[in-house]
């Protein structure tokens, strides 16, 4: 692994940034699907562009939100996006860090930036979710004190989620 967690940059989401966050949704999601639930990961693909990342601005702005990109140099490697941030609790999305800057520091950055600006914001606390599927993200939310509040079997697909999946809903107190 590269080890970039000290040169890197976390700022805003660009219009220019477009391409490579696309890539970045695509192929993640595209990893994280099992075989027998391949098709129903290209349509969340599908539905996430559609719906969200192809509209990042006018997305998140609607939602109270902002998106932000973390960059080495000119590569993009990681994303996260808050919603709610004009609520008692904002809300962690999208929270990406492309395969080959795992486990270098990236992602423990990008949840204190999160944090930050929802402390700044006014938020109480942070909310968020992920699934089964995503086992490192389960373990990293609960050592960096997220709690575990609710659990469910989806069943909608949305933007959000892909149904037929367990989902772990977590939040975190932000003093």
């Amino acid at each position: 692994m590269v080890d970039v967690a000290n040169a890197f940059l976390i700022r805003p989401y660009e219009p220019a940034d477009h391409a490579a966050v696309r890539a970045v949704v695509i192929d993640i999601n595209r990893e994280l699907a099992p075989a027998a639930m391949r098709a129903v990961f290209e349509d969340y693909i599908a539905r996430s562009l559609r719906d969200e990342i192809d509209r990042i601005p006018e997305y998140y702005a609607a939602r109270g939100g902002c998106f932000f990109v973390a960059l080495t140099g000119d590569t993009l490697v990681g994303t996260f996006g808050l919603e709610g941030l004009n609520s008692e609790a904002g809300e962690l999305r999208r929270m990406y860090v492309h395969r080959d800057h795992r486990r270098s520091g990236i992602a423990r950055r990008m949840l204190d930036h999160a944090e930050r600006i929802g402390r700044q914001a006014g938020c109480r606390r942070l909310t968020l979710s992920t699934s089964e599927l995503q086992t490192a993200a389960l373990a990293f939310y609960r050592r960096s004190g997220y709690r575990l509040v609710r659990e469910e079997f989806s069943t909608a697909d949305t933007n959000k989620q892909v149904g037929g999946l367990r989902r772990f809903h977590f939040e975190k107190e932000l003093r």
